[in-house]
């Protein structure tokens, strides 16, 4: 690991100089490249440094306990730099750890009503508005690509793209079937319904990520039309595409524009692409360490929302917070940093 971590030291060296020189400060794809693998090498240079120093320390005081007169003075100082020579050399095992090549990317976040009828619909509102909050307190930026909304206001469907720093890292464990319990307004009984709504979170692919042959493809246009005809275009501004090798469907149609809708389906449809080649990839290696806390299936019950409660249990790491309307209302963070932190740990025993 020392041996890593002086190679790191050295290529971040390296970059600083590079960014110096005329050639590459004019060149903005190299620069650009540079500045993100600095980006990505700092922290680990930052902690390498701190750990070096530690153990400066650590010698340093181990000579002066020989000194009578500097002796309790020494002793505090060799303590001290044991310490935080440990706690770096954590950190640093945690930083050195392979990088989910994905993490830096933005996403697109499927929803989609379940079991539980006009129920399942509504909740999967729910989450659509948890999750658009939850971006919005994070600085991201949101944007629907297609929705169909039902008569009271639920959606059968929606997904929406999340563009921001950290977007994937912080959202790939969302992928799983959401289940919720309460009682519906339109129950009279007052008895608790059980509904279940999936949810998918596919990274953006880029154009150079998923080759697409158009002759693959087939591309049908139509009218878009909402519930209670709301949001209806007498134009048939509407795309659907499919892509026959594969049979995947994508429609879009909440741009007034045929060409923005078209744009933005195909960036759906590179996504669910190179989601499929990656879960490919993900099988053949299933004897090694997959997403630990969670394979990605949307199929897999992952949390539970009970609102007589206010009850919101993650499945997967055994986490129970009784904090139901703040999360809905995008206070994400505490159930986000809880699965990110049982993933390292995973990770971490897995590199034993």
């Amino acid at each position: 690991m020392l041996d890593k971590l002086t190679q790191v030291k050295e290529r971040f060296a390296q970059i600083q100089e590079q960014l110096c020189e005329p050639d590459v400060v004019s060149d903005m794809a190299q620069y650009q490249a540079l500045m993100k693998e600095t980006k990505r090498l700092q922290p680990v240079v930052e902690a390498f440094s701190q750990y070096e120093t530690a153990m400066q320390t650590q010698a340093d005081a181990q000579e002066l306990l020989a000194d009578p007169e500097m002796r309790d003075f020494a002793q505090e100082e060799l303590d001290a730099a044991k310490v935080l020579a440990e706690e770096t050399w954590a950190q640093l095992q945690v930083l050195l750890l392979p990088r989910d090549p994905n993490d830096d990317r933005n996403v697109i976040v499927e929803i989609r009503g379940g079991a539980g009828g006009e129920e399942a619909s509504l909740f999967a509102n729910s989450l659509f508005r948890m999750y658009s909050m939850y971006a919005q307190a994070k600085g991201w930026k949101s944007e629907v690509i297609s929705a169909h909304e039902t008569e009271l206001g639920g959606f059968k469907e929606v997904s929406f793209s999340i563009e921001g720093d950290g977007a994937y890292s912080r959202l790939k464990f969302e992928s799983g079937v959401h289940r919720v319990q309460r009682v519906p307004e339109t129950e009279s009984q007052g008895r608790i319904h059980t509904s279940t709504v999936t949810v998918a979170v596919l990274p953006e692919a880029e154009e150079v990520d998923v080759e697409i042959n158009p002759a693959d493809l087939q591309v049908d246009t139509f009218r878009a039309s909402g519930a209670g005809g709301q949001h209806v275009n007498k134009t048939e501004s509407a795309i659907r595409i499919t892509h026959l090798p594969t049979g995947t469907v994508v429609e879009c149609q909440d741009e007034r524009s045929q060409h923005k809708n078209r744009d933005k389906a195909m960036k759906v449809l590179r996504s669910r692409i190179l989601q499929v080649e990656q879960d490919k990839q993900n099988a053949a290696i299933a004897g090694q360490r997959r997403a630990q806390v969670g394979t990605g299936d949307r199929s897999e019950r992952i949390r539970t929302y009970n609102y007589p409660q206010g009850r919101v249990s993650d499945h997967r790491i055994g986490l129970t917070l009784y904090k139901i309307e703040a999360i809905l209302n995008g206070d994400m963070d505490e159930v986000v940093d809880a699965l990110i932190t049982a993933d390292t740990a995973e990770k971490l025993k897995s590199a034993e």
